[in-house]
Formats: C-alpha cells, sequence, structure tokens
C-alpha cells in the first residue's frame, strides 16, 4: 500500500517563492510506486490549497488566479488518522480528499521552518519529515545555536545579539568594543542570506543594524573572516545514526554570499525558472585537501548531533583562506533543494535521499508513541474548584 504524503510548501515567510521551488523539485522526484503525494500550497496568510495546478511551478507566474483554480483544505484530526478536508463558503465540508500518513514540509524561514509548522503537526498527531519541534526552533535562532555549539566544544565565531528597543547608542559602542572592524550584521532568525550586511567600519554600522531590524527584532553581530572561504556539509540521519554528504564551496558574487548569489544566478538557464539552491555557483567537490574535507566533515555531524537534529540539514562554514581556520556558521534545518545536489555528488540520487527522509519520520514517530503522554491522576474527577489551583 502507497504511503499518502503531504507535501507542504509556503507560507509567511521571506522565503516563500524559495519553498515554492524546493518542493515542486522535490515534487518530481517521490518514487509514485511506493508514494501517493498531494502538494499542498501554504499561502502567506496561512490557508492550505491543493489541485493539479498547484504542482505546476508556471501557475505561481499569478498566484490568485492559482489559487482561485485550486481547493481551499484543512487537515483534521478524526480518531488515529490525519483527513484532507475541503473547505467551502459555509466551513469545511465532510468527505475527504485523502488520509495523509505524513508531512512533508519543504519550507524555508520564520513561521514555517522555525518549529511553528512542526508543532502543528505535531498537536495533529501527523508524523512529518525533517527535525522535530525544538531543534527546528533552535535551527532559526542563530544566538541560540551559538550558544549549544560553544557548549558541544564546536568552534565558533565571537558574537553578540540585540533586540531592537534596546539604545542603538549604547549597541553601536558595545559592538566597536567587543567585536571590531569589519563584522557582519544580521537578523537573528532569518535565512537564505536575507538581511546580512559586511560592515567595514562604525560609519556602515547603524545603517546596516536599520537594515537587518527591518527583517526581524532581534539582530546577531559577529566578527567577519577576511579572507573568506565559504563551505557547506549536509548531514542525513537522527541522532543514532547520520551520514555527512560531499563538501561545496559556493562561489560568491561579492565578499560575503548572498541571495542573489544563492538563488538568482543560472536560474535562466531552466525552462521552469530558477532552480533553487542547486542553481547557485559552486565547486563540488570544494578544492581543499582530504584532511580539511575529512574535518569538516565531522565537524557537521557534531553540529547536527549537537542540536538534536534529524532528516536532513546543510552545516554552513566560514574558513580563513589563509590559515584554514574553521568556524561553525549556521544550520539549515530544511535547506534549499534539501541540498540534493550535495548527496547526488556522493552517488545518492533524490529518490533515495526522500525515501531516507520518509523512513527516519515513521520512525521517529514510532519512538514517540513508546512513551508516556498521559497519567492517570484523578485530579480534575476529585477537584472541588475554588480559587487556590490545585496548589492551594
Amino acid at each position: 500500500m502507497k504511503i499518502t504524503v503531504g507535501l507542504f510548501f509556503g507560507g509567511e515567510s521571506v522565503e516563500h517563492e524559495v519553498s515554492v521551488i524546493s518542493a515542486l523539485q522535490a515534487l518530481r522526484h517521490f518514487d509514485r510506486n511506493k508514494y501517493s503525494v498531494l502538494p499542498i500550497y501554504i499561502t502567506r496568510d496561512g490557508s492550505f490549497y491543493t489541485g493539479e495546478s498547484v504542482g505546476r511551478i508556471e501557475e505561481y507566474r499569478d498566484i490568485p488566479a492559482l489559487v482561485k483554480k485550486s481547493t481551499r483544505v484543512l487537515p483534521l484530526r478524526e480518531g488515529e488518522r490525519v483527513e484532507l478536508l475541503p473547505y467551502g463558503h459555509f466551513g469545511l465540508k465532510k468527505k475527504p480528499l485523502a488520509t495523509l500518513d505524513l508531512a512533508f514540509p519543504v519550507v524555508h524561514g520564520t513561521n514555517v521552518e522555525d518549529g511553528a509548522l512542526q508543532g502543528y503537526f505535531r498537536t495533529l498527531g501527523l508524523p512529518f519529515a525533517g527535525s522535530d519541534v525544538g531543534p527546528s526552533a533552535l535551527g532559526m535562532d542563530k544566538y541560540a545555536q551559538k550558544v549549544l555549539y560553544a557548549a558541544a566544544g564546536l568552534p565558533v565565531l565571537p558574537a553578540l545579539r540585540f533586540r531592537i528597543g534596546e539604545d542603538r547608542g549604547e549597541m553601536c559602542a558595545r559592538i566597536g568594543e567587543r567585536l571590531g572592524f569589519p563584522l557582519i550584521v544580521k537578523p537573528l532568525d532569518q535565512g537564505s542570506s536575507v538581511g546580512i550586511r559586511l560592515v567595514k567600519g562604525p560609519e556602515e554600522l547603524e545603517d546596516a543594524l536599520d537594515y537587518a531590524f527591518s527583517f526581524s527584532p532581534q539582530v546577531l553581530t559577529e566578527r567577519a573572516v577576511q579572507p573568506l572561504r565559504e563551505l557547506n556539509c549536509a548531514v542525513l540521519g537522527d541522532g543514532e545514526e547520520a551520514q555527512a554528504s560531499e563538501v561545496e564551496e559556493p562561489v560568491m558574487g561579492d565578499e560575503i554570499l548572498s541571495y542573489r548569489d544563492k538563488y538568482e544566478g543560472g536560474g535562466k538557464a531552466s525552462p521552469e525558472g530558477s532552480k533553487g539552491m542547486s542553481s547557485l555557483k559552486r565547486l563540488l567537490p570544494a578544492p581543499i585537501s582530504p584532511e580539511l574535507r575529512e574535518r569538516v566533515q565531522t565537524l557537521a555531524l557534531r553540529a547536527f548531533r549537537a542540536l538534536g537534529l534529524s532528516g536532513v540539514a546543510r552545516i554552513d562554514f566560514l574558513m580563513n583562506a589563509e590559515t584554514e581556520e574553521v568556524w561553525v556558521n549556521e544550520v539549515n534545518t530544511c535547506p534549499g533543494s534539501l541540498s540534493f545536489y550535495l548527496w547526488e555528488a556522493g552517488g545518492m540520487k533524490y529518490a533515495q535521499l526522500l525515501d531516507q527522509m520518509v523512513s527516519l519520520a515513521l520512525k521517529r514517530e514510532r519512538e514517540r508513541k513508546s512513551f508516556h503522554s498521559a497519567i492517570d491522576t484523578g485530579i480534575l474527577k476529585n477537584f472541588s474548584g475554588g480559587s487556590k489551583g490545585t496548589k492551594g
């Protein structure tokens, strides 16, 4: 019997379009002998839609028209099942379109990749691919990551975190004193290089902070690495067993890797438009020594385990081009294009990658169900009311 997979993508995120591209890439590679896949598009206002048009990239040139010709749906738990019900003008219609066995979120950015959508699936009781709720949240918090990496003995750059309401003058003074220049300013919880700037001197700092704060109420400032080389390595697995991919070196169009570098370079060559992260200009495998490659792969596995990740994640590294000193930069818990190109470089086909992610999700669900989620205390049966609560 085929496994029915709900492929969720989109959502209220600045990386909305990238999510659409990544998800529809994945849609083409699921083994249809094993899986029945329903593409489920999440609009920017949080509504769910499915239908034939939802699975076609060309339809996203006119999203209002796409929505009109698609069916609005809502996942709903019915006993032990999660059904996908049509949503009409008078509420939910009773006949389900499908019973979902698994959610497969291919989402990027805040409100979707950061544990919010994963928490929704957990509340429904619907198994889902990728990292669990807590690790997903950690994966979007660049400062929390650094704290955990440092605690695990991983190399990280010095950094400071600031909130939007703090005094800007004190903020700039502290940054200059503690970090010096050049430095990087970026939103605390964005991906795809959104909101990031390289600051070479104090005269550029306040403008960079304003820019980063326009994307997030918290920003991270960290010492810049110069001369810089960036290295990426993906990891597939869970806390018990994991493997590292080949290492790549992205080719930067400027002094830091930008959103344009990642998603707009080379996309016009494809009949379907941008190829997502797979269109990024890269050196694959990275032109580094076998010893350095092994070191990066080992650090990637340690970083993966330090955050308790599962499924597939990409760990990004910064390296001093002269000394080859390496630092863990950040993790992508749902990387662009699911980093399939890194696995293909090692001989794993995209369909196999998706297969592994489904297996890991079902394994986690079996393990989760083996633990108690309730105890019979009789508190409500014996509670007589009153204003002091249960501790009165």
